[in-house]
């Protein structure tokens, strides 16, 4: 039974790879550690936890060398894997259970995906993880997320970033950049501001899914999050 402080059940959690990546190799692992101890947290007071991890922090489209983008992609697909593993190994030495689930044919490192067998790990008190994307080129990692999430009925998509939430110009650039707490896609979309890319704030739009944005420099923002703290900015469709 979900504690009643528990805001959202079941959550899609998009974890950025670069964002657990250390600055002299692919990944950190004391940083993923704590990522998944909060993880871990969460699934302890009953949340069911779905992750997909991108593979910036070991390929990220055509940078460097060029390569045939629908290649290109591909390669960011099977980092997108190597990324995935490294959470499910964490998360099981955290204590939790975690299956990987695969639209590409990977029998020995993950399974075949299917919204049945992912809804029934969750239902078991297991976390998943989706590697591969969509198993298509073209198609970013937040599109792959926020697809997940619909298939799934994720109450939410949690899109942990290396920036607290969505703000009207780079913070980066303008110290006098303001941070939205509410917003929905079509001002997202208006006002250029790119959170997440084109297609994915689209289908989230049309398919009523709300989305949090929020930094993951701090992992227990991701309990913070399933609690329904006021953290970061939260999208909601029009």
């Amino acid at each position: 039974m979900v504690p009643e402080k528990v805001k959202y059940k079941r959550v899609l959690l998009k974890l950025s790879g670069e964002a657990l990546s250390a600055p002299d190799g692919i990944l950190d692992g004391a940083f993923v550690t704590r990522v998944c101890s909060v993880i871990k947290k969460c699934a302890d007071e009953g949340v069911e936890v779905a992750l997909v991890v991108g593979g910036g922090n070991i390929w990220r489209g055509r940078q460097g060398i060029s390569i045939e983008r629908s290649r290109s992609d591909g390669m960011g697909m099977l980092a997108t894997l190597i990324n995935a593993i490294a959470l499910q190994d964490t998360l099981i030495k955290c204590g939790l259970d975690t299956h990987v689930f695969s639209p590409l044919q990977v029998q020995r490192l993950a399974e075949n995906y299917s919204p049945e067998a992912v809804d029934r790990c969750l239902k078991g008190g297991n976390a998943v993880v989706f590697a591969c994307g969509t198993a298509n080129p073209y198609f970013s990692t937040d599109t792959s997320a926020m697809l997940r999430a619909l298939e799934i009925n994720a109450d939410i998509v949690l899109c942990a970033k290396n920036i607290d939430g969505v703000y009207d110009s780079d913070p980066k650039i303008n110290p006098a950049a303001k941070r939205y707490s509410t917003l929905t896609y079509g001002e997202m979309l208006d006002k250029g501001l790119k959170a997440i890319d084109l297609t994915a704030a689209c289908m989230g739009n049309e398919n009523g899914m709300k989305m949090l944005v929020f930094a993951l420099s701090d992992p227990e923002n991701i309990y913070r999050a399933v609690m329904g703290e006021d953290i970061g900015t939260v999208v909601l469709p029009d």
